[in-house]
C-alpha cells in the first residue's frame, strides 16, 4: 500500500486498505525548513511578540533548533503513538522542525489538526487506530516505519481520563504488548516513555502511586518490549512539568521552553526522584533514536535549573554515557 494512502485514514482503515475515495483531505504543504538553526530549548526572545495571525509554518523561521542530524532525516520515518499528550504532542512539534518524516497513530484524527496545523502528507501523516485493540493495528500501518516513540499514558488515579477504558492496564500493558506485537522487525528503534519507580512499587512513596497499578502495568510493558527481541530504549521521567499544552497549537507548541529548569540529570538503576520537564523528555526520546550504545537499556531522567544540552546531540551523548559509569 502506498504510504501517501495512510495519511487521515478512515476509521474502517484498521480492517482494509484504503482507496482514494476515501483518504481526507491531505495536509497541505509547508515551507520547506531554513537551513540552520540554533536550539529547540533556546527560544528567541522575539518569539514572545510573534503576532497569533502567524502560521506554524511561518513560526518554524522564528524558532531554532540544532540540525546537525538532518543528514540522515531523509532516511527515518519515526511513529508516534500518543502524539497527541503532554509528551507526545512536543516530540513531534520537534520532528516536525527537524524535517524528519512522522506517522501518528491517533484514535482522534482531528486532534493532530487542532494541534499541529496542516502540513505536507510526506512529512506529517495521521493513521487512525487505538493500541488497546489489537485488530486496530493493520500491519499496513507500519510500512516503511524506521522508528517509534511510544507515550502513550494515563493518569495513576481515577480521574474523567479512565473513561472508555482509558486506564493504566489498558493503556500501559494493554496497548503497549498490542504495539510491540504488531512492530515489524525492520523497525531500528522503539523508544517507550515508562516512569521512574517502577520497579519499587512495593515501596513508598511509589506503592501509593501504584494503588491502582500503574507502576506495576508500566514494568510488564517494559518486560514485553524487553522480551520481543526488537532494539529498544526505555526512558523513564520523573514527575511531569511544563505543559501538558494540549488545548494548544503548533505555534505555542514551538514557543514552550524548559523554563529554569533546563540542565539534564540522566541514571540507571531506578534511583532518581524528581522532576522533569516535558520538553526535555520529548528530546531525550528523540536523542535516543540515534545513540546506539542506549540500546536494551532504560534511563531515568529528570531537569533542575540550570543550563541545559537542548537539542546538541553531542552533549545528550555525554549525558547517556555519564549516567552509565554512575
Amino acid at each position: 500500500m502506498a504510504t501517501t494512502n495512510l495519511s487521515f485514514a478512515p476509521p474502517s482503515y484498521s480492517r482494509f486498505a484504503a482507496t482514494n475515495s476515501q483518504i481526507r483531505n491531505p495536509l497541505f504543504t509547508c515551507l520547506p525548513l531554513p537551513s540552520s538553526f540554533s536550539s529547540f530549548f533556546l527560544v528567541r526572545n522575539e518569539a514572545s511578540s510573534l503576532s497569533s495571525s502567524i502560521t506554524p509554518v511561518q513560526a518554524f523561521t522564528e524558532e531554532a533548533v540544532d540540525t546537525s542530524d538532518l543528514a540522515s532525516s531523509s532516511s527515518k520515518l519515526v511513529l508516534v503513538v500518543g502524539g497527541t499528550g503532554g509528551v507526545g504532542q512536543l516530540v513531534v512539534a520537534s520532528l516536525i522542525k527537524r524535517n524528519i518524516r512522522s506517522r501518528l497513530l491517533l484514535r482522534d484524527l482531528d486532534k493532530a489538526t487542532k494541534l499541529f496545523g496542516k502540513q505536507d502528507e510526506y512529512s506529517l501523516q495521521v493513521v487512525k487506530g487505538d493500541t488497546r485493540n489489537a485488530e486496530d493495528l493493520h500491519p499496513s500501518m507500519f510500512e516503511g516505519v524506521t522508528h517509534v516513540i511510544c507515550c502513550t499514558g494515563t493518569t495513576a488515579f481515577p480521574s474523567k481520563r479512565w473513561s472508555e477504558e482509558n486506564t493504566p492496564e489498558k493503556v500501559d500493558w494493554e496497548g503497549v504488548k498490542n504495539l510491540i506485537s504488531a512492530l515489524p522487525s525492520s523497525v531500528k528503534r522503539v523508544v517507550l516513555v515508562s516512569s521512574v519507580g517502577v520497579t519499587k512499587s512495593n515501596e513508598l512513596p511509589w506503592s501509593i502511586m501504584n494503588l491502582f497499578g500503574v507502576l506495576k502495568y508500566k514494568k510488564m510493558g517494559e518486560d514485553f518490549l524487553r522480551d520481543s527481541g526488537l532494539p529498544f530504549t526505555i526512558i523513564r521521567p520523573g514527575r511531569l512539568t511544563d505543559g501538558p499544552y494540549t488545548s494548544y497549537d503548533l505555534n505555542t507548541l514551538l514557543k514552550a521552553t524548559a523554563g529554569e529548569r533546563r540542565a539534564v540529570v540522566i541514571g540507571q538503576g531506578d534511583k532518581l526522584v524528581g522532576e522533569v520537564s516535558r520538553l526535555v523528555v520529548a528530546e531525550a526520546c528523540i536523542q535516543a533514536l540515534d545513540i546506539e550504545f542506549t540500546q536494551g537499556k532504560a534511563y531515568e531522567i529528570n531537569s533542575v535549573k540550570g543550563d541545559g544540552p537542548g537539542s546538541d546531540p553531542q552533549q545528550w551523548r555525554e549525558l547517556f554515557k555519564a549516567a552509565e559509569s554512575k
